[in-house]
């Protein structure tokens, strides 16, 4: 897909672009009926006045049309995120409209009409088949987005710590993650499509946290004399002395600032705040906390999160909000973090 966005009287920052990238990404992913060359977006972002915030406009051309999506709001991520929802919802309705058309063509007074001899879109030069999953897809995801999946399998066995319903570090974030890994490269899984990879992956390690969870005995004593994190043995400082050696002179170049990468501290005050969340979501109910995360976190889709937990997507969206709910009555500290996130469930 060849794309183009502007920013017009926005700086674009590292969460700026982070969320075009990944809203990027899922659009791609429901464009795998099309040929990539046929197939171009064109988007602006605009900062207009202080009462209407932020516009966000995106027209996207396929071989069977053109759509486009505006949306404005006085947060540039959240502008971001209801354009390329409504887009994706838009495209979402286009590809059911090809995938009928063909079948029913009209209905005449009642008696249904037989389906004409027109070609369906799938079977048409400007059409790609979706393709199952591959083993080289499940390795390509996982040396690109592995830090991630980490985070997510780390934070759901810290919330399972916190409900007790495992000892602390009787589960190894390894161990999981290797689970799923050989769950999703065996011929025994029924694989999914390419665009629902990172969902399929996400419930296999979910799925594995609650196998090694029945298989743990759920209230084995953990002896006192094992350490609470692997110690690190292989310590060096080679990796930093590549680069600078005990006799370089450091330029201003070298310990220059660079704003578009996060400080310690504010990683620091992000998973905090995070935490803070979790923890207060513990009373809102297991689904509820499992749906914001995966929602306003994470950065699933509705549909998405509706595979990786296997509920009816309604149950999720009501649990979105029933989770913000929640936080809006009972989070005792408030950041701009906590308040975009909230205010991102709004759209679920």
């Amino acid at each position: 897909m060849i794309v183009h966005i502007s920013y017009k009287g926005l700086q674009k920052t590292p969460d700026v672009e982070s969320t075009v990238q990944q809203h990027l990404k899922k659009l791609e992913r429901r464009l795998q009926l099309f040929r990539p060359e046929l197939v171009s977006l064109h988007g602006s972002v605009l900062q207009h006045s202080p009462r209407v915030g932020f516009v966000v406009a995106l027209n996207l051309k396929m071989p069977t049309g053109d759509l486009a999506a505006e949306q404005a709001n006085p947060l540039p991520a959240m502008a971001i995120k209801l354009a390329f929802d409504a887009l994706i919802a838009q495209v979402t309705s286009h590809k059911d409209v090809l995938r009928n058309h063909h079948r029913f063509p009209g209905r005449r007074h009642g008696s249904e009409r037989r389906p004409e001899g027109t070609i369906p879109f799938e079977k048409t030069l400007a059409s790609v088949k979706p393709q199952d999953v591959t083993n080289d897809d499940v390795s390509s995801y996982i040396n690109a987005n592995l830090p991630r999946l980490r985070r997510f399998v780390e934070r759901e066995l810290r919330t399972r710590e916190l409900e007790e319903r495992i000892g602390r570090g009787a589960i190894n974030v390894d161990e999981v993650i290797g689970e799923a890994i050989g769950n999703a490269l065996s011929e025994s899984h029924e694989r999914p499509e390419k665009m629902r990879l990172e969902p399929w992956l996400y419930r296999l390690s979910t799925e594995a946290i609650d196998r090694l969870i029945r298989g743990d005995g759920n209230g084995e004593n953990i002896p006192l004399d094992r350490p609470e994190n692997e110690r690190n043995e292989a310590g060096s400082d080679e990796n930093v002395l590549q680069f600078h050696q005990p006799d370089d002179d450091l330029s201003s170049r070298s310990i220059a600032v660079n704003h578009q990468i996060a400080s310690p501290e504010d990683l620091a005050a992000k998973d905090e705040m995070i935490t803070l969340i979790e923890r207060t979501l513990r009373d809102a109910g297991r689904h509820e906390r499992e749906a914001f995360i995966l929602y306003t976190i994470e950065g699933f889709t509705i549909n998405e999160i509706a595979d990786i937990t296997q509920r009816p997507e309604e149950e999720v969206r009501s649990s979105v909000h029933s989770a913000r709910e929640h936080l809006d009555k009972a989070l005792p500290a408030r950041d701009p973090l906590s308040e975009r996130l909230i205010e991102h469930s709004r759209t679920a």
